[in-house]
């Protein structure tokens, strides 16, 4: 059996909310959307923008999946629903090029950092649907930094 990734589906509740946090925050990239007026809900498709490059850029005219690059499709439903009992999974893991610039700028926009990056190796977050995002430091850890080195726990992840 062979098997690919393809993506991530995260139901959200607020597509605005949603997309500050997963493009402002993380520096994702919006490479397709798809609204159904008869199944009363969008889709959109996100990346990273080093995915993104090392496929060759978004195509014209394919649908997002074509790129066979791993992506996050956030599915907003446009009635109401419940999204309690089991209907999440664990969380999402990012790479990034600078741990400590990644919290900085996710705090700024609101964000709680749940599990700061004490060690500068590893961080916790919450999305705004309270989708828990694990945030790695590429390559090495970097030396401990005030005022995570110290920081404490907020909540879970």
């Amino acid at each position: 059996m062979s098997i690919e990734f393809l993506h991530t589906m995260v139901r959200v509740t607020d597509i605005d909310a949603s997309l500050k946090f997963y493009c402002q925050g993380l520096g994702l990239t919006e490479v397709g959307r798809y609204d159904s007026e008869t199944g009363r809900f969008t889709l959109v498709f996100l990346a990273s923008p080093a995915d993104i490059e090392r496929c060759g850029g978004i195509p014209e005219g394919k649908s997002p999946t074509d790129m066979q690059i791993p992506m996050i499709e956030l599915t907003h439903n446009w009635d109401p629903e419940d999204y309690g009992g089991g209907r999440n999974f664990g969380h999402l893991a990012y790479s990034v090029s600078d741990i400590y610039d990644a919290v900085e700028k996710l705090q700024g926009l609101g964000v709680t950092i749940n599990r700061p990056p004490r060690d500068g190796r590893m961080a916790f977050v919450r999305s705004p649907d309270g989708i828990s995002v694990e945030l790695l430091q590429q390559g090495k850890p970097l030396a401990a930094k005030e005022p995570w080195a110290s920081a404490e726990n907020i909540g879970s992840w």
